[in-house]
């Protein structure tokens, strides 16, 4: 692409936020009013084109297409697991690739997202992180994989959504943030409650409470140990950001009255699934406002580690029971099309493209 190309080049509008469009239009003397308009056909009636949007003149439109697109991702692969769970594997505009799951269930269909391409956490029990980081996907590129499944969809409906893709969304904290004031706009976004979008982290402190300071959906935690020799074998963040100083930043969070904070803990065999492990988590978890979610080891072809027998898991789950502490065990759906937790790896994407 030559100079003059990369100049012409336009932007993808869905990286604007509704305040960005808002300050865009007034600069371009069109009424900011019109922002909702565009917001409403991007993300509640999913126009393909400008064009498509009718309750806008032709100048506008003109003006939009001169200045912005309004792509769709192309899906490379879309697989069906048993379980009906869905696998997307998304090929982005400079082909790499992203990955998103949609989970069905009894009364909801979540949504599993991601905010980067590959991941640099480094997690031990992760095969998104075997390949290490590519770059972070832009704002536009998350609201994609929600506003594209949707339209995938024929007579089904997203409810819940779930930042558990690849990558760590805090070290992608302003895309993240820009996507969900979208994603949560009642009045001409995707109309998402913040009670059912939750965001996972490894445990970056500082961004963690920044977040937490601008925006309210649900917060989840991946902990997976409650020694901190075991946690930096795991997981490389704790050496930096040890137990303790993830739980005192965790009982300053701040709460709505009836929200708590999920703490994800993944069962590996032999490394945390013992009784002085249960014990230690229970000691944890009564230091916050928190639910404790269960997630037995998907174990995959590139990792030593392994599930424990469901006697194990049994037995480590009746401990929190026993002591009033919210437990549940996960229920891994997608495991024959590699889209558990853990699992997501873009494996169609070519290394010498990268």
């Amino acid at each position: 692409m030559n100079k003059k190309e990369k100049s012409m080049k336009k932007n993808d509008i869905k990286e604007l936020t509704k305040k960005d469009l808002i300050e865009w239009l007034e600069n371009n003397d069109i009424k900011p009013y019109r922002a909702g308009q565009i917001f409403k056909w991007l993300y509640m009636k999913q126009a393909n084109s400008f064009e498509e949007m009718t309750d806008i003149s032709k100048k506008i439109h003109i003006i939009l297409s001169d200045n912005f697109t309004n792509d769709r991702l192309e899906i490379e692969e879309k697989e069906i697991s048993n379980d009906g769970t869905t696998k997307y594997l998304f090929k982005l505009n400079d082909n790499y690739y992203s990955e998103c799951v949609l989970i069905p269930g009894e009364d909801r269909n979540t949504l599993c997202i991601s905010t980067q391409v590959g991941c640099a956490q480094g997690c031990k029990f992760c095969l998104t992180s075997k390949g290490g980081i590519i770059r972070n996907l832009r704002c536009g590129e998350i609201l994609s994989q929600i506003r594209d499944v949707q339209f995938d969809l024929t007579d089904q409906k997203i409810t819940n959504l779930v930042f558990m893709g690849m990558g760590e969304p805090f070290a992608n904290s302003q895309s993240v943030l820009d996507a969900i004031s979208a994603i949560t706009d009642t009045d001409h976004g995707m109309k998402f409650s913040p009670r059912k979008v939750t965001v996972s982290t490894c445990g970056l402190v500082p961004e963690m409470i920044d977040f937490g300071k601008k925006s309210n959906v649900n917060l989840a935690v991946s902990l997976n140990a409650t020694d901190n020799k075991t946690r930096d074998f795991l997981m490389p963040i704790n050496r930096k950001y040890p137990i303790e100083v993830l739980f005192d930043a965790l009982k300053k969070y701040p709460l709505a009255p009836r929200k708590r904070i999920t703490i994800e803990y993944i069962l590996i065999k032999g490394i945390n699934d013992s009784n002085e492990d249960a014990m230690r988590l229970i000691k944890l978890m009564k230091k916050i406002k928190g639910k404790l979610n269960l997630i037995p080891f998907n174990e995959h072809p590139k990792s030593q580690f392994r599930r424990p027998d469901n006697d194990t898991i049994e037995k480590f789950l009746a401990h929190f029971h026993k002591n009033s502490v919210i437990a549940t065990i996960r229920k891994s759906m997608g495991q024959d099309i590699s889209a558990a937790c853990g699992q997501l790896d873009a494996n169609k994407r070519k290394l010498s493209e990268y």
